[in-house]
């Protein structure tokens, strides 16, 4: 009987979804789908589901599976899987391949492996695209070898199983389809939950941690650790959860996904509206959700509107982009310099993270524990009047805050005492809105310092409404009058440049924040460097260029894509200035100073040379083969090299050469030459094709100068055979060296840098001049990409571990 119902389930699942019948739903072994073909996408039976390249930014793409209503109209398109989410691969030469050894692989332009399913096969194989949105890797015979269900990534389909191996994880953003913080899975008690897994704390926050598990109705003696969806809106767990959609017994396309906000939903599809609809969802207040703003933030939500998130009273946003990062305090909160208080805010509950629970403590008791408990940040008590019960929470992280107007309790943040915030602790406590699952409540009157009647103030807003609507009126007729419709593409993109965090700063702010340009710190081909300090005490590499004739849509089309890059060995770009003229970058400022700054005053041991000679290699594989847009630097030098407050390598002055689209790197895009002498690939000087390979020879020839203190540019003095002084290029110097030595050790000797005083590991700058000299081949062809430089320093590294 079983099998009669799964059957005659199949045969409805199939009779309701069987519209367009399409042959390309396989792929055969030996064949490939490309990127570049638009065509080469496979296809359900049925129609509803397709596998292809999907875009996920500016030429990036994911290898994906996607539902689409209509499959012509790209904005219908809902992913439900995807291959290589936190990989994106490029626009052009990207493949997915089915090998004839068995194994599907996934490759990006320079035919590295992206992804892969790690199977092997002596049989034929095909991948079949099923009309259930299935991806599979099967034998001819019908074995199958790899099975895409079996590796979700947001999103769970009827019939496909979530089991002990398996979990859904989030995306970033509503836009970022990389891995996010939210998770669902079983857990250790075999129980499902919902995990928020942040880049510092993690915790579960559904079911609800606070209540055991029986008492919140799921099973925990189970063994199987399997939860399905079923077509007609069903989810069953086998640790007794179960639900059931609002739409529950029709038949229809659904889809259980773990949204970017840490929300889980089931939606249902409407083919009349051809829309998806939440038909059931986890939360319906989500501000509960842990993680949703960050620490030391408050999350509101009003109905209708949506959740909002702000820093506490003194905090400040640590990424005006990122609300995920939190806040930080704008005071100093160690003993050393403070005497402390203590500001109140009502409705306020901050989950987890207490210091301990202390029962029947009086306030004053527990403001005094907090004060002496160094690491305590704030307290909650709560005290219940009914029957006169009190707890006192010291709470060591703030995180999961929100309003809740049933709390019982208050929320002690504490503060300096000569803070301004202590002496307005009442105005900010009164003042401030307070948003909740109830919706916005109406302000208390007590900030008003006089009671005004209902007549007088019924006048006053009549009165305040008409002088309003005139200066509406006036200044309508004033744009009208003397506006300029102005509305360029450079302004447009301006905006959206600030809202990514990448802003623009006017030239007058900029000429404040250097003092009128006074303190230069470096000045090179492409302009003049100052240390400056912004408006927000941020300290400030401002690099104003010397060409500007380019006018500002090409300015603001190149540094936008500048603005976009993030790395940990990147300079981060904070905005630029446009005006008239003037050009300028605005950028963090590095305390250690430059490479060149660091090499000439001998700072650098053996082990800060190698981590910054791995570190600038990973930076510079990132501009050419990871972000979204290939970077040449065109200049790799010293100077160009910056080192944190941990030596940590970051390369600047990237993307201000031409930026190179994918595929088109050729001596067309170049007016003139490019880089600095010593370090400048031949294929500068003999006008051959440029291509990534020319910052590849400039790293070599930088890693050179690193291990023997040499200055590339002014080359190296030498003694031939015959006794004649000699100027050699520091690579061919290093290379004769090499060649004509009896051993290892010797030359070497011959060539490290004297300031090292021979403390370095012989094997592993071995391989590092290897390297350099590996990149500073005279033939492009013969030096390798920086991904391969990366590979082989990394294999050096854990080699010695």
């Amino acid at each position: 009987m079983k099998f009669m119902g799964t059957l005659i389930l199949f045969i409805l699942f199939s009779a309701l979804f069987a519209q367009v019948t399409s042959t390309n739903h396989t792929l055969s072994e030996g064949l490939s789908l490309s990127r570049e073909k638009p065509e080469d996408v496979l296809t359900s039976p049925n129609g509803v589901f397709s596998a292809g390249f999907y875009s996920v930014g500016d030429n990036a793409y994911c290898f994906a599976i996607w539902f689409a209503s209509r499959p012509s109209r790209i904005q219908d398109r809902t992913v439900v899987w995807m291959a290589n989410r936190d990989q994106p691969v490029n626009g052009r030469k990207s493949k997915l391949s089915l090998l004839r050894t068995g194994n599907l692989i996934l490759t990006d332009a320079g035919e590295f492996i992206v992804w892969e399913t790690n199977t092997i096969s002596l049989s034929s194989l095909e991948l079949h695209l099923y009309d259930t949105g299935y991806l599979v890797l099967r034998t001819l015979g019908g074995e199958n070898l790899w099975e895409s269900f079996d590796f979700p990534t947001d999103t769970l389909l009827p019939q496909q199983l979530l089991t002990r191996n398996t979990k859904l994880v989030s995306s970033r953003s509503q836009t970022n389809y990389s891995s996010g913080f939210y998770k669902l899975l079983f857990d250790n008690d075999n129980v499902l939950c919902l995990l928020y897994d942040g880049a510092k704390v993690s915790s579960i926050y559904w079911p609800e941690p606070w209540v055991l598990r029986w008492q919140a109705g799921r099973f925990a003696y189970n063994s199987s650790r399997i939860a399905v969806l079923d077509s007609f809106g069903n989810f069953s767990s086998s640790d007794k959860f179960t639900f059931s959609s609002a739409d529950y017994g029709q038949l229809l396309h659904r889809r259980l996904t773990l949204d970017y906000d840490g929300n889980l939903r089931l939606y249902s599809w409407d083919k009349e509206g051809e829309m998806w609809v939440v038909s059931w969802q986890a939360f319906q207040v989500p501000c509960i959700i842990h993680g949703v703003c960050g620490a030391n933030s408050i999350c509101s939500y009003v109905p209708g509107i949506g959740r909002n998130c702000s820093c506490l009273p003194g905090y400040t946003m640590i990424n005006h982009t990122d609300w995920s990062q939190g806040c930080e305090p704008e005071f100093d909160l160690s003993f050393e310099k403070n005497v402390f208080d203590f500001l109140r805010l009502s409705h306020l509950d901050f989950y987890g993270y207490d210091y301990n629970n202390y029962p029947n403590y009086t306030l004053d008791q527990c403001k005094k524990l907090c004060l002496e408990l160094a690491e305590c940040k704030a307290f909650q008590y709560t005290f219940g009047t009914t029957i006169g019960y009190s707890n006192c929470y010291p709470k060591i992280l703030l995180m999961n805050g929100h309003r809740l107007p049933s709390f019982e309790g208050s929320f002690y943040l504490r503060v300096p005492k000569n803070n301004l915030l202590s002496s307005n602790a009442n105005l900010v406590e009164e003042m401030r809105l307070n948003c909740s699952s109830e919706g916005p409540l109406l302000l208390e009157k007590a900030y008003l310092r006089s009671r005004v009647n209902g007549t007088v103030k019924f006048m006053l807003l009549f009165v305040c409404g008409l002088g309003g609507l005139e200066i509406v009126g006036i200044f309508l007729v004033w744009l009208l009058l003397f506006g300029t419709p102005k509305s360029s593409s450079a302004n447009k993109q301006g905006y959206l440049l600030a809202i990514t965090g990448f802003r623009k700063f006017n030239y007058s702010e900029l000429k404040k924040a250097t003092k009128g340009f006074t303190e230069e710190i470096g000045r090179g081909a492409g302009g003049i460097v100052y240390k400056g300090v912004l408006a927000d005490n941020r300290v400030a590499a401002i690099k104003q260029l010397y060409e500007a004739h380019q006018g500002e849509d090409v300015f603001l089309a190149e540094v936008s894509i500048i603005g976009r890059l993030n790395h940990m060995n990147l300079i981060e770009m904070w905005g630029y200035c446009a005006e008239g003229k003037q050009r300028l970058l605005v950028s963090e400022y590095m305390e250690h100073g430059s490479l060149a700054d660091n090499l000439s005053s001998n700072s650098l041991d053996w082990k800060k040379r190698f981590e910054i000679a791995l570190g600038t290699a990973k930076g510079l594989s990132y501009l050419h083969e990871e972000c979204l847009e290939w970077v040449l630097h065109c200049d790799v030098k010293p100077e160009n090299i910056f080192l944190d407050s941990y030596y940590k390598p970051k390369v600047a002055d990237f993307g201000l050469s031409k930026l190179q689209s994918r595929g088109e790197l050729d001596n067309s895009s170049f007016s003139k030459m490019r880089g600095t002498r010593g370090y400048m690939a031949p294929e500068w000087l003999f006008n051959l094709p440029i291509s990534s390979k020319v910052d590849v020879y400039s790293y070599g020839i930088v890693v050179l100068e690193m291990v023997t203190g040499k200055d590339a540019a002014k080359g190296v003095h030498a003694i031939d055979n015959g006794g004649e002084p000699q100027h050699k290029r520091l690579a061919s110097w290093v290379r004769e060296k090499k060649n004509r030595a009896t051993s290892t050790k010797s030359w070497l000797e011959e060539i490290i840098d004297p300031r090292l005083e021979g403390k370095y590991d012989i094997g592993k700058m071995e391989t590092l001049i290897g390297v350099a000299l590996q990149c500073s081949e005279e033939e492009k062809d013969a030096r390798p990409s920086m991904r391969q430089v990366v590979e082989m320093l990394l294999a050096q590294e854990n080699d010695h571990q």
